[in-house]
C-alpha cells in the first residue's frame, strides 16, 4: 500500500507563500528591498542619460551638418606651409563639395585701447563674407560683414574674443564700441555666439578680406579653409583635399572633421558612464548582500513554522522553493523600484537639460532581470539551509 501523494504546489501558491514574509515583516522587507533598488536604478540612469546625451548629439550634428571638413597646413613646420590663393577655388571645384569658405590668420593682435595689452590668445582673421553660412555661425549682437562693410575697418568677434575685450553686447542708439588692431581703430559690428563645429572662430576677432588686404596689409593666403560637402561624398572629399588645396606637399595639410570631433568629446563621458556602472553594481552587491541577511534571518525566526510545515507534508524541495520565491520576490520588488525610479529620474534630466529622453528597453529589461539574478543567488542558501532542517530540529527550536 502506497501513502499519499505529496501535493504539488503551483506557481500562484509558491508566490502566495513567498510574499508571507513580506507582507509579516514590512520595514524589513522595504529595507532590503531599498537596497537592490538603489542599485537597479543606478544602473537605469547611467544608461539612459548618455543615450539621451547621445540623441541630443546626434540631432546637434544632423543640424549643424556632418559634412564640414576642416584644411590647413600642420603646424610647427620650417619653413612654414603657406597656401596659395588659389586653394579655395580648387577645393570648390572637388564634385561633392557644396561651399567652401577661408579665414587667413592676419598676425596682428588686437587690444581694448591703446592702454591696455593685446588679448592673449586672440587671433585677427580675414574672413570671406559667407563664413558664418558654412560653419552655421549665429550673430547674437549687431550684424556680420556684408561686401560693403568689408572693405572698411570693422570688424565682427568671436564669442571668447568679445568676452576678453569686454564688448558682449552693442549699445542701441549710441556710437559702437572700438578695439585696436595693429594701433589702427576698428569698429565693432557684431558679436557671434559660439561656434561648436569651429571654436578657433570663437577665439578671433574677423575682419573683412579686403580690409585686411588694405589695411593690415594680408598677403592674400588662406590659413583655414571650411569645406561643406554632401554627407555621402564627405570621405572621398577628404582624401583628395589635401592633393588638391596644396598639390607640392600634400602629406603636410591635415583634414580634419569637427563633427567627428565633437562626437569623440562626447564620447568620452563613457569613461564616467563605466565609473557609474561600477558603482552601480557595487550597491546592488551591498542590497543582494541585504536580501540574503534578511533571508537568512527569516529562517532563524521561522523554523517552527518550517517544521509545522513538515510535519504536515512538505518535502525539502518545497520548503526550498518557497524561500526562493520570497527572496526573488523580494528582489523583484526592488528591481521593478529601481526601474521606475531610473527611468523618471532619467526623463527629469534629459527634460531639464534639453535632450530628448531615451530610457533603452534593453536597460529596463536587464535592471528587471538582473534583480531576478540577485535574488536567486542571494536566496540560493537560505533556502537550501531551511530545507536541511528536520521536522524535530525545527519544531525543538
Amino acid at each position: 500500500m502506497t501513502g499519499p501523494k505529496p501535493v504539488r504546489l503551483g506557481p500562484l501558491d509558491l508566490l502566495s507563500l513567498g510574499l508571507i514574509g513580506i507582507r509579516t515583516r514590512k520595514a524589513r522587507a522595504a529595507l532590503s528591498a531599498l537596497g537592490i533598488s538603489i542599485g537597479i536604478a543606478t544602473m537605469v540612469i547611467v544608461t539612459g542619460v548618455p543615450a539621451s546625451s547621445q540623441a541630443a548629439l546626434r540631432a546637434e550634428l544632423s543640424n549643424l551638418g556632418t559634412g564640414l571638413l576642416q584644411a590647413s597646413a600642420m603646424p610647427d613646420q620650417h619653413p612654414p606651409i603657406l597656401l596659395d590663393p588659389g586653394a579655395e577655388a580648387r577645393a570648390g571645384r572637388i564634385g561633392p563639395v557644396t561651399a567652401v569658405t577661408a579665414v587667413a590668420n592676419t598676425h596682428r593682435t588686437v587690444s581694448r585701447n591703446t592702454r591696455t595689452d593685446p588679448a592673449v590668445g586672440t587671433a585677427v582673421l580675414a574672413t570671406r563674407l559667407d563664413l558664418i553660412d558654412v560653419v552655421d555661425a549665429k550673430v547674437v549682437a549687431g550684424r556680420f560683414l556684408d561686401a560693403t562693410l568689408a572693405r572698411f575697418p570693422t570688424v565682427v568677434l568671436g564669442a571668447e574674443a568679445a568676452g576678453r575685450l569686454g564688448i558682449t553686447t552693442l549699445p542701441t542708439g549710441a556710437a559702437p564700441p572700438q578695439v585696436f588692431i595693429a594701433g589702427r581703430r576698428f569698429t565693432v559690428i557684431g558679436v557671434l555666439g559660439p561656434v561648436p563645429l569651429a571654436p578657433d572662430i570663437d577665439r578671433a576677432v574677423l575682419v573683412g578680406w579686403d580690409a585686411a588686404r588694405d589695411v593690415l596689409r594680408f598677403d592674400g593666403r588662406p590659413t583655414v579653409l571650411y569645406v561643406q560637402a554632401n554627407d555621402s561624398g564627405v570621405e572621398a572629399v577628404r582624401a583628395v583635399l589635401p592633393a588638391t588645396i596644396h598639390p607640392e606637399a600634400p602629406g603636410l595639410i591635415q583634414v580634419s572633421l569637427p563633427s567627428a570631433a565633437l562626437a569623440a568629446k562626447r564620447a568620452t563621458e563613457s569613461t564616467f558612464s563605466a565609473l557609474f556602472l561600477g558603482l552601480a553594481a557595487v550597491a546592488l552587491l551591498v542590497g543582494a548582500i541585504g536580501v540574503a541577511n534578511t533571508m537568512v534571518i527569516s529562517v532563524l525566526e521561522r523554523r517552527r513554522e518550517i517544521g509545522l510545515r513538515r510535519a504536515l507534508g512538505a518535502h525539502r524541495g518545497q520548503i526550498r522553493m518557497q524561500f526562493l520565491a520570497e527572496s526573488v520576490a523580494l528582489s523583484l520588488l526592488g528591481g521593478v523600484a529601481g526601474a521606475a525610479l531610473g527611468a523618471a529620474a532619467t526623463v527629469g534630466y534629459a527634460t531639464y537639460q534639453g535632450w530628448p529622453p531615451v530610457v533603452p528597453p534593453v536597460a529596463l529589461a536587464a535592471a528587471v532581470g538582473g534583480a531576478v539574478l540577485v535574488g536567486i543567488v542571494a536566496g540560493g542558501y537560505p533556502a537550501i539551509r531551511a530545507a536541511r532542517l528536520t521536522p524535530i530540529e525545527a519544531l525543538a527550536a
